[in-house]
């Protein structure tokens, strides 16, 4: 019993010096682990632009058209739809016009009783005339003849400026694209019924677009023609230049908002749609008086910028140099760059770039 006991002691000790054997070799396992620092570049937030006035536009087609009749009557057929492309002259749409043919039927009849009139009393004027000459009819028959002579004439005409009318009318019955372009809308299909003045399509000029900007009336005198702006489209992020090619000298009917019109390049166009927002920085002369912009906006690459699920942030450096992620709440974007709101100063470094991944309490070093 007694050996069995002291066996016992002797097996629970070494046991005991064994897992301190262990315990001992991964702390010092653990000594000589190094955890290599991901290099990373910082930046500091960049101050909004003091000369720009950044203002938001939109696309449009330079040229677009209302399609509509000036006659009222049942649309009889509608030969486009929203997105095709018609040429110039393009049958689009067609109006009963029964009522309009018989009105037409009704002036030819018109020219031609007229036109009998107009033959009958040009023999009678030919045959007084030559009575006259030879002394066989008096002055006063002459004129009594010469003046129905001149009524037939002038009934004729009458008749046939009534038909010129009619046709004219007629020609609305019939809705041709005024300019090659794209069908953007369509507001009636066949079987309704169409109204004078009420647009039935719009036609927007394709291939040539430009950013319709509203600028406010302080600052209306800073903006001149010729400047070149830089124009930043979020939905296909690009980022062009244009140039200002029209500038509203009346805000009368635009909240005290005068219209700027930038025109897009030729070679900037493509995959722009009229209706695509842009922000747009007009460079304006005097700085001080720039509203939108201030000298305490913080401005950040959108490239350094974390997004998990609807939370936006980005990392700093801690006082232990390890990567510290800051939640943030962003504003505005102009071009590659995006308002920080709250979350970071205008004079505290950010990480702008790492050639590894950061996560929180990750060790750093700055590389330059």
């Amino acid at each position: 019993m007694n050996k069995n006991v002291k066996t016992t002691t002797v097996m629970l000790a070494l046991t005991g010096l064994l897992f301190t054997a262990c315990s001992s070799n991964e702390k010092k396992a653990e000594a000589t682990t190094v955890v290599t620092p991901v290099e990373i570049k910082m930046a500091m937030p960049n101050a909004a632009a003091q000369n720009a006035l950044s203002l938001g536009g939109q696309i449009e087609a330079v040229q677009s058209a209302n399609i509509s009749t000036r006659v009222m009557g049942y649309i009889t057929s509608m030969k486009v739809k929203v997105g095709d492309h018609v040429a110039q002259g393009k049958l689009l749409a067609t109006i009963s016009n029964q009522d309009i043919l018989a009105k037409r039927a009704q002036a030819d009849a018109m020219i031609a009783e007229a036109e009998a009139a107009l033959k009958n009393a040009q023999k009678d004027y030919d045959r007084f005339t030559a009575l006259y000459q030879q002394q066989s009819a008096s002055a006063k028959e002459l004129d009594n003849v010469t003046l129905q002579y001149n009524a037939a004439k002038s009934r004729v005409d009458a008749a046939k400026q009534m038909r010129n009318e009619v046709n004219a009318m007629l020609a609305y019955t019939n809705l041709t694209a005024p300019f090659s372009g794209v069908v953007t809308q369509k507001m009636a299909d066949a079987g309704s019924m169409a109204n004078p003045g009420m647009p039935l399509l719009t036609i927007e000029k394709s291939g040539s677009f430009q950013v319709s900007i509203a600028v406010p009336e302080s600052q209306i005198n800073n903006v001149h023609m010729g400047n070149v702006v830089p124009l930043y489209i979020q939905a296909i992020n690009k980022n062009i230049k244009g140039t200002i090619t029209q500038i509203s000298q009346s805000a009368q009917y635009t909240g005290g908002q005068y219209m700027v019109k930038v025109a897009i390049p030729e070679n900037e166009k493509a995959g722009l749609y009229a209706g695509m927002y842009v922000t747009a920085q007009l460079p304006v002369k005097v700085a001080a008086n720039v509203v939108n912009t201030s000298s305490d906006a913080v401005m950040v690459p959108v490239s350094a910028i974390f997004y998990k699920d609807e939370l936006t942030g980005l990392y700093t450096v801690s006082a232990n140099h390890t990567a510290l992620l800051r939640w943030v709440r962003l504003g505005k974007q102009m071009g590659n760059n995006v308002e920080v709101l709250s979350g970071l100063s205008k004079d505290e470094p950010f990480i702008l770039s790492a050639n590894g991944k950061l996560a929180d309490g990750v060790p750093v070093k700055e590389i330059k």
